[in-house]
């Protein structure tokens, strides 16, 4: 899931009480109590969408679809510094002895937010690094802009309100240059193999042809209920802002980049080669584990579970009566050209949808609740397919835009099928499509609860639901099965390979080896990663440490309920939550667990 593009501005209201609560009498100062903790989670909400909108947006809070916030600039990063630390002020005086247990972790989330976002604000990184080859706003825009995003083409307003968003983001992308070519003198610059990757990104929307350019797909989608009159004022319209705004601002930026940007680029490879980089990741690391560990406990996890791993991929080696070494069985994996079935990406998404159709009948196994919220697969827009990974787009929360399971096919040939089983548990269903839409339809969960996101939580539950795939009906073929042991391998690696870079010096040739070693993708496929965690440092340590902490948790609950145990209410207990920290998950696990006995 492709989830780091603004500062997170975390959108809170009020919790509602939930089975798990305390089961105590509400006393008047109870009930003031949450009266008034109520009221700040619901400003602190209202608040954060006025400081997001694009956030808003993408909820399905359509108020400020016209809006777009510069977020570079000293006076939008002081306005987040004076928000967050007003709601940390103001909900630290509520005295937890009012409130229940729902209430407790609610304002527990607020303040892990407030304490997490200040932090990120003393960091410069963000600032004077704000593009790069797979999480910068651009490339969250370019799919906006292509009509088939979370902004919504159904009136003439809604045009409308794209044109006044376009003025604001191309504003942010100036900004962009500047702060970046300020960043090239203090030291904060992308290694030159990113720059590389993000200048065709940006030549791409260079593209003189206007009915053909991206920005323009809105045009080539008009609503039948449009007039002529209509459709013709915005088809000038938008042709004008194409030709005079859009194609030279990404000229002026492509030009920066080609011939300022690239020359002063980085040849190290991690984030602790700029200033205040070593700390930098011990934030990230939190951030985005929600743990306390640290790189070389984290690497050493890696080196312990790619070890562990590789013996089970022997057992699968064995099976399939292969000759050789592991490394050797990877590279006939890789090459093998009976997992490269297709011609053409059509049949790569029709083959999607046949796993879907094998797991719909087993999910009653595992699953006491389904979500509403319609799922459809696509394939990945060309503009970013070429560096794109395969992704889950969550759905609107008023269920008017289906979730969306994204598939990049840049060349349908060459596609390998080997990983598609657990590919499509993680980033579909049950994993992000699951886990995010019924979060979001849980009446009982408010607002900020539903679009919050802690990488350790929600990548460690896709992760863990590739585990899930022989109850589900898949895993029938050995080579799937290695499918499923790569990608769980893959995230072990990547604890590995992540902390090598960015706390122990390893080159991104280095990185790329050990991959190559340990695990079956391809070269390209490994580069496109490795230059992914290059990008956004510790966010690739979220799915295995989150994935372990689910496991765990389910074990303790197996030993401890004993026969009372049903997988289905363990999940059931670990969705109806909502993505929040880990620690506080191992809390409601536990505090379930009681209840039970």
């Amino acid at each position: 899931m492709s989830k780091k593009i603004f500062l997170a501005v975390c959108l809170v209201a009020l919790f509602t009480a939930c089975k798990n609560d305390e089961k105590r009498p509400q006393t008047d100062a109870n009930e003031e109590t949450a009266e008034l903790l109520n009221g700040i989670l619901h400003n602190y909400y209202e608040d954060g969408l006025k400081l997001n909108p694009v956030s808003a947006t993408t909820a399905g809070d359509m108020r400020y679809n016209d809006q777009f916030p510069n977020t570079l600039t000293d006076s939008y990063r002081d306005s987040l510094r004076a928000y967050y630390t007003r709601y940390k002020d103001q909900v630290r005086k509520i005295d937890d002895a009012d409130l229940t247990e729902t209430q407790k972790m609610s304002k527990n989330i607020l303040l892990w937010e407030c304490d997490m976002n200040l932090e990120t604000l003393q960091f410069q990184k963000d600032k004077y690094m704000p593009i790069d080859q797979m999480w910068s706003v651009n490339l969250f825009m370019g799919q906006m802009a292509s009509g088939s995003g979370a902004q919504p083409f159904k009136t003439v307003q809604d045009y409308e309100n794209w044109l006044h968003r376009v003025d604001s983001y191309l504003d942010w992308l100036n900004s962009a240059e500047e702060n970046m070519r300020e960043g090239m003198k203090k030291g904060y610059v992308l290694p030159a193999s990113l720059i590389r990757k993000v200048i065709p990104q940006m030549e791409a929307m260079t593209n003189g042809d206007v009915e053909n350019h991206l920005f323009y797909g809105p045009v080539n989608n008009f609503p039948e209920s449009f007039s002529e009159e209509e459709k013709s004022e915005l088809k000038e319209k938008y042709e004008k802002m194409i030709t005079e705004k859009v194609i030279p601002a990404y000229e002026k930026m492509h030009t920066f980049l080609q011939e300022e940007y690239l020359p002063e680029g980085r040849e190290s490879s991690g984030i602790a080669d700029i200033p205040e980089g070593k700390e930098y990741y011990q934030h990230q690391i939190r951030l985005y584990t929600t743990t306390e560990m640290t790189a070389d406990q984290i690497h050493q996890l890696g080196l312990d579970e790619v070890a562990r791993i590789s013996s089970e991929m022997e057992k699968v080696k064995k099976e399939v009566g292969f000759e050789g070494e592991l490394q050797d069985f990877f590279d006939y994996v890789r090459n093998n050209k009976e997992l490269m079935p297709y011609a053409t990406a059509d049949e790569v998404i029709e083959h999607f949808q046949a796993i879907y159709d094998t797991v719909k009948p087993h999910l009653d196994s595992l699953f006491n609740v389904a979500p509403k919220t319609a799922f459809e697969i696509r394939r990945t827009e060309a503009f970013r397919e070429n560096s794109a990974s395969a992704e889950y787009n969550p759905g609107s929360i008023d269920g008017t835009r289906p979730g969306i399971f994204y598939v990049p096919v840049p060349d349908a040939k060459s596609y390998n099928i080997y990983s598609d089983e657990s590919l499509f548990l993680h980033e579909a269903i049950p994993g992000h499509h699951y886990q995010i839409s019924l979060t979001q339809e849980n009446d009982k969960l408010p607002d900020f609860r539903k679009t919050l996101w802690y990488s350790g939580y929600g990548e460690g539950w896709a992760l863990y639901s590739e585990s899930l795939g022989k109850t589900l009906g898949l895993y029938t073929d050995p080579y799937q099965y290695f499918g499923m042991l790569s990608a769980e391998m893959h995230r072990a690696i990547r604890l590995v390979v992540d902390t090598g870079l960015h706390s122990k010096g390893w080159t991104r040739e280095e990185a790329i080896q050990y991959s190559l070693e340990n695990e079956a993708e391809s070269e390209a496929s490994v580069t496109a990663e490795i230059e992914r965690y290059m990008a956004n440092p510790g966010q690739a340590l979220s799915y295995k440490i989150g994935q372990l902490k689910i496991m765990e948790l389910r074990e303790k609950a197996r030993q401890e309920l004993g026969e009372q145990f049903d997988i289905r209410e363990y999940h059931t207990q670990v969705l109806e939550t909502g993505c929040i920290p880990l620690e506080l998950l191992e809390q409601k696990i536990d505090r379930w667990i009681g209840s039970m006995k």
